[in-house]
């Protein structure tokens, strides 16, 4: 399979939470990516949390519920290891939906609500640093 050019920002979409045109940050110094959550709390119907994207009002505080979901340990990049909930979903980029892996944090501080790091990566893209937007300029608005 041919590897897609990717630049260190763009948008997806994640079709199974009905989320559309979300900022992502490429890091390539993350094995996990990660969508930014609070709230996060096991409940007997699954695990709830609350999405945030200070971009997009309407997606900003929204109530995700997931019934399939892991504890994961996550390495910060401050060497500590922290316990995690990871989800399995979908993204779509590229014109394509692809299987990821979701830790669940609460990147208040951070601009961009989800990041991809190396394991998502992997074999289906390669890193320009100087591009944005590659995916969402060329396919997001044939929909």
């Amino acid at each position: 399979m041919k590897k897609k050019i990717i630049g260190r920002l763009d948008k997806a979409n994640f079709p199974n939470l009905n989320l559309k045109d979300i900022s992502i940050k490429v890091d390539t110094g993350a094995y996990t990516s990660s969508i930014h959550c609070e709230n996060m709390e096991e409940k007997e119907d699954g695990l709830h949390c609350l999405f945030l994207d200070k971009e997009h009002s309407k997606y900003n505080h929204k109530p995700l519920i997931f019934s399939n979901y892991n504890k994961i340990r996550v390495k910060s990049s401050n060497g500590i290891a922290q316990k995690r909930y990871e989800i399995k979903s979908n993204i779509e980029i590229f014109g394509k939906v692809y299987k990821i892996s979701l830790s669940l944090s609460n990147r208040k501080e951070m601009k961009h609500p989800v990041l991809l790091g190396r394991k998502f990566l992997n074999k289906k893209f390669i890193v320009d640093p100087e591009l944005k937007n590659v995916s969402y300029n060329n396919f997001q608005h044939e929909h």
